[in-house]
Formats: structure tokens, sequence, C-alpha cells
């Protein structure tokens, strides 16, 4: 006789003990869009859900986060001015850095992290300084190490620049390091694909490029082994943690990111994955929190041990009531 081992029998308490990826409320991490003006809550049509707010009112969306049990967020800046080079992005006036010092004031338990870049701040969209048609990466690197060191100084816990300039993460350590804000995390956009799942959030955060794309600077999604190029050059210049964007696309390269690198790595469910999800529930078609619940621990099991996404407070109470 052949002996097998027998299957478990699936109660709830045996799915749970038996489980072999697990998730916690420590590991979300809630991306924000700061509008620039005073009194603002407002809706994003292309993010069911998802609301645009002013440094003002920030602080009644980091309550409703905290109660939640969320304790990382992500931010996102629209400045009321745009210009050339985007010097919204470090003007220590600027929207982001009004946000976070009143958020650090309000709730100083709060790890509060910044998005790097100039595309939100930018009159072309693009994501640094323009020469011609394209970007010139080692003048907008100088701009972006000196956007991460103004949000450091306003409070920023963490600066995540999301650009894929070269160089641009060792410019950042030697920025802050120079300033003695050597304690400030890097959490770099080590992996990020020239995309079509951005689509919502450049509405979200008004930085569609007037012109062309970037497919110039980010990745192409063909590629998995420049995956692991860019991860390297980021942990070897400085970064203390990477991310791949986006998330379930990018499975396969999220999981061997995380077999070659020992660092914290995170994976971005981004717009176009959350979108997607509430267009379908909206129309009956799949079953919200189960599609919610299952992607999130795909994004764990394929080796996140970060997930920044807009379900995150959907997440938070299902773990929180046992249900995830």
């Amino acid at each position: 006789m052949i002996f097998r081992p027998r299957r478990l029998r699936r109660t709830a308490a045996i799915r749970d003990m038996a489980a072999e990826t697990r998730l916690s409320p420590s590991m979300l991490v809630y991306p924000v869009f700061i509008r620039e003006g005073k009194n603002i809550i407002e809706d994003i049509p292309a993010m069911p859900g998802q609301k645009r707010y002013s440094p003002d009112t920030f602080p009644k969306f980091l309550e409703e986060t905290a109660n939640a049990g969320i304790k990382s967020i992500l931010l996102f800046g629209l400045p009321e001015h745009k210009d050339e080079c985007g010097s919204g992005a470090w003007d220590e006036n600027g929207v982001i850095q009004q946000a976070l010092r009143v958020g650090k004031k309000n709730f100083p338990e709060m790890t509060f992290m910044c998005d790097v870049c100039l595309c939100e701040y930018t009159s072309h969209g693009h994501c640094g300084l323009l020469k011609g048609e394209t970007v010139d990466n080692d003048p907008t690197v100088e701009l972006l190490a000196k956007t991460a060191l103004s949000q450091a100084q306003a409070g920023a816990d963490v600066v995540a620049p999301s650009d894929m300039m070269d160089g641009r993460v060792g410019a950042i350590r030697e920025a802050l390091d120079a300033a003695g804000m050597d304690e400030t995390i890097i959490f770099s956009y080590a992996v990020k694909y020239a995309s079509a799942f951005y689509g919502p959030f450049r509405e979200a955060a008004g930085s569609t490029p007037a012109f062309g794309d970037r497919r110039s600077y980010q990745m192409d999604p063909r590629n998995v082994r420049e995956a692991l190029r860019e991860a390297e050059l980021d942990i070897e210049e400085g970064a203390d943690m990477i991310m791949v964007k986006p998330g379930l696309p990018y499975l396969d390269v999220l999981s061997k990111v995380k077999d070659a690198f020992d660092v914290p790595t995170g994976a971005y469910c981004v717009s176009g994955e959350y979108s997607m999800i509430k267009a379908a529930a909206a129309n009956g078609w799949l079953d919200e929190e189960r599609v919610v619940a299952e992607s999130a621990v795909c994004l764990a099991r394929a080796g996140a041990d970060i997930i920044v996404t807009y379900f995150a407070p959907e997440l938070a109470k299902m773990m929180k009531e046992g249900r995830l």
C-alpha cells in the first residue's frame, strides 16, 4: 500500500494555521494626494473612493488612517503653479512640505513617506529638466536631491525617488548625509516599468506628459534582467528599501528581485489595478473584498515585505477582524 499525506480539512482555524503567507497592517502603505489650497477634500473620478486633500484638511485623512490601523503613508503633491523645472517640489513652503509639518505635529507616530519626482511639478509633465524633448539626466538628479532634502527637513521619515534617473539614489544619499540627515530612509522605486497601468494616477496627480511618454527613462515591460541590474545599482548607491512597480502584472519580477537581494522590498499596487477592481466590482463582475484580499496575498507570496496600495484601509479592516 502507498501512503500519501492527507489533505488538511479546511476549517477556518486549520486554514490560518497552515497558511504559508501571512499579512499584517504594518506591511501596508497608503498613498495620498495633497493639493495646494484650503478646505479641499475632493473626489478623484478615475479612482472611486480616493480623494485629494489640502494641507489643512490632511489631519482628517491622517485621523481616519490611524484609526484604521495604518502606520505609513506615501504623499504625492499637486502644486497650484507649475514651471519648466518643477521648482515647487523643493520649495520649503511647497504643498508637500506644508502637509509634512502639519502631519508630523498632529501625528508624530505616523511614518511619512514622500514621492521624489518632478512630474507633478513641471509644466510639461515629465520627470525632470528637458533638453529638447528628452529629459536631461544629470541636472535633473541635482534637483531630485534638492527635493528629497527639502522633504526630509520638513519631516519626511522616508524619501522615495520614483523618477528612474541614473545616479539619483547616490546623489540623494550624499545630500542627506551632508545635511546630517543620515537616518532618513531611501525607499527607491528601483524597478519602475513604463506601464499603461498608471493612467488613473496621472489624472489624480495632474502629471500626464504634455508630449511623448516616459519610455526613454522608465523600464521596458519585456525586460527582467534589467530589473535586477537596476535594483543592484540602487542598493549600491545607498537605497535602504526598494520597490517594484506595478504590482500584480510583475509578480515574476518581484519574486526574482526579492530572491536576489536581501533588503526590504515593496510592491506598488498601482492606480490602474485599483480602478479596474473598482469598476468590475461596481458592475457585479467580481467580489471586491475577496479580490482585494487575494491580490495582497499574491504580492506578499511573491516576496513583497511592503505593499503600497489604495486598498490599505480595507485590507487593514479585514486583518483586524480576522478575515485575512
